[in-house]
């Protein structure tokens, strides 16, 4: 038996109470369980992988057989090679379909709303082909990129009311505004940014330069001061000296 069929694909770990679901793949019990516990409100379960769907709900049973094979597999050591992405640490975006300990997602998915690890964004690709979901570069604030009205991606920038919107509700509250598409709305916005940023620089630099000015105006006056200071001192000393002659 291949090393690969003695992982579970949910958690990417070898089989804990391995369990054959009707189309044929192996989970952990555990992890089958919780992955359809979030689908107990719909009464319709499927399997991760095939997307087959099962109605009611199957009953697992442990698959003493793979339970046998997996023991002997990690008494003799030769247990299946570690996945080849990393783990997911701080300030890393973390896969949302891993169970235990989570793998660090490469994508994020704005139609589903999850980030996924290399595994899991394969499976995700096989299960919607086509490029039909919009996948973006993993990131932790998937929320903010999703219209909270239509529940839909904030693919489009409304010039008019200089906000991000969907598809939809360029349809219906913004119909007939001046519109783009959020990567042109971006690219105008960052080089606004770079054009104000250059603005203050330059003021910057001019203020810098008006107080250098000062500085040195300033540095001059107390030189002259001082001067006219010390030419006084001298003039005094010398009519001092003079009067003192005339006696």
């Amino acid at each position: 038996m291949d090393q690969d069929q003695l992982r579970c694909s949910i958690c990417l770990d070898l089989l804990k109470d391995p369990v054959t679901i009707p189309c044929g793949h192996n989970y952990c019990m555990g992890c089958i369980k919780c992955f359809w516990d979030q689908n107990d409100h719909t009464g319709v379960y499927s399997c991760p992988q095939c997307r087959q769907t099962f109605t009611p709900r199957p009953v697992l049973n442990r698959n003493t057989m793979l339970a046998e094979v997996v023991k002997i597999l990690k008494k003799t050591g030769l247990q299946a090679a570690p996945p080849a992405h990393c783990y997911a640490g701080p300030g890393d975006v973390a896969c949302d379909v891993c169970t235990g300990r989570k793998h660090k997602a490469v994508k994020s998915c704005l139609v589903c709303v999850a980030s996924y690890c290399e595994t899991h964004l394969k499976l995700h690709n096989e299960l919607h082909p086509g490029n039909t979901h919009n996948l973006i570069n993993a990131t932790g604030h998937l929320q903010e990129k999703i219209c909270s009205h239509h529940d839909k991606p904030l693919e489009v920038y409304c010039r008019t009311d200089q906000q991000c919107i969907c598809h939809q509700c360029m349809m219906d509250e913004h119909r007939g505004h001046d519109t783009v598409s959020a990567a042109a709305g971006r690219t105008e916005k960052q080089k606004q940014l770079g054009a104000t940023q250059r603005k203050s620089q330059q003021r910057i630099q001019e203020r810098e330069k008006v107080l250098q000015d000062l500085r040195q105006a300033t540095d001059s006056l107390m030189r002259s001061a001082q001067a006219a200071v010390e030419d006084s001192e001298r003039i005094f000393t010398e009519l001092i000296r003079s009067f003192k002659r005339r006696r």
